[in-house]
């Protein structure tokens, strides 16, 4: 029986489409024990997957001291682990990888990077582009596996599982249908819209639409919320008393919501595991192409000032995205709310049935 360690540090959204990674390699090795790493806020998306077998858990900010590193890969060294994807493959997940002993020890090769030890037995590059409608995140963890293990039949789908408890999940039960969720903030500032333009937004919905209107955002960013629904008009179909401060608790509300309206992120990545319509405005910085899973203007849509202003970006090196995402205040003041309601609204009318 092989025994597998799949590494996925940092966001949701990262470690949800890692999740791939386990749902395809039981399918090469059915009586494999697989195991995942992933900081503990992250690792909700994980739970009660049946590919799955155990989640290791971290704070990220323990992880990043050096004596905390070298006692969790000597715990992954002392586990004896056969084969480790490192979906990550930056430097705490290298050294992991580099101290385990695993025999086959995958990750991505990061060109930039001027350590040269031998982390992977096996080095992956990255995909030059997407071909796939899943997109490039996802399909360089399936290339990953692929590549060392071929899979017959790839499933492409991150997917999320719910228990028999939290599929009965009745909050909103009362509320007519459609309920839209709004992600108003980015899980960071530089992936968060202008605050009049997410009211506007917000106020051109609840005019136009006869539909109940929720809120996400994470617990810390409450006084930044409330902010934004000051400046809304028709503020008693904003139903900020229906609202969950855990990852699984938005995965329970969001099960029962009909639409997500949002800022890149995991938010987004989770709805779409939850086969919910998503539309997701992007930051100025990111790379569409890598995070824009399943979209076909219908069931999935967004809006990128790349493609509405192209003559606004100078490359889309990595330099260049790099220095847009220590500020990208002038460039999303670029992606004005008349912008995005014109394909929102296309959007909405495809999901809404008057």
């Amino acid at each position: 029986m092989k025994k597998i360690l799949i590494i996925q540090n940092k966001r949701i959204g990262d470690v949800l489409l890692s999740s791939i990674i386990a749902n395809n390699i039981k399918t090469v090795f059915p009586e494999s024990e697989v195991h995942f790493f992933a900081y503990d806020y992250a690792s909700a998306v994980l739970e009660n997957n049946p590919n799955i077998d155990k989640i290791i858990t971290v704070k990220d900010k323990e992880l990043k001291k050096p004596i905390n590193l070298l006692k969790q890969s000597l715990a992954i060294r002392k586990a004896d682990y056969d084969i480790i994807f490192d979906a990550y493959s930056k430097f705490q997940s290298r050294i992991m990888c580099l101290l385990s002993g695993a025999e086959y020890r995958i990750g991505f090769k990061r060109k930039h990077k001027t350590l040269k030890l031998p982390f992977y037995t096996h080095p992956v590059d990255f995909l030059d582009q997407s071909s796939k409608s899943c997109g490039k995140a996802i399909e360089d963890r399936v290339n990953i596996i692929d590549t060392v293990f071929p899979v017959k039949n790839v499933d492409y789908i991150p997917k999320l599982f719910l228990t028999e408890a939290e599929k009965q999940y009745s909050k909103i039960d009362h509320l007519t249908s459609p309920v839209i969720m709004l992600g108003v903030l980015g899980s960071t500032p530089q992936k968060s819209m202008p605050y009049d333009y997410v009211a506007e937004v917000v106020n051109h919905i609840t005019t136009t639409y006869k539909a109940n209107i929720l809120f996400n955002y994470s617990p810390h960013q409450k006084p930044e919320a409330l902010k934004i629904f000051e400046q809304c008009k028709d503020k008693d179909q904003i139903h900020l008393d229906i609202y969950e401060d855990s990852v699984r608790g938005f995965i329970t509300l969001m099960n029962k919501c009909d639409i997500l309206v949002a800022n890149e992120g995991g938010s987004v990545h989770m709805t779409k595991a939850l086969n919910k319509p998503t539309f997701t405005i992007y930051s100025p910085y990111i790379l569409k192409d890598h995070w824009a899973s399943f979209e076909d203007g219908a069931m999935h849509e967004s809006i990128h000032l790349l493609e509405e202003k192209p003559e606004l970006f100078d490359s889309t090196t990595r330099e260049e995205r790099k220095a847009i995402e220590k500020d990208p205040t002038q460039l999303y003041s670029e992606l004005t709310p008349d912008m995005i309601i014109k394909k929102l609204d296309a959007f909405l009318k495809h999901h809404i049935k008057s």
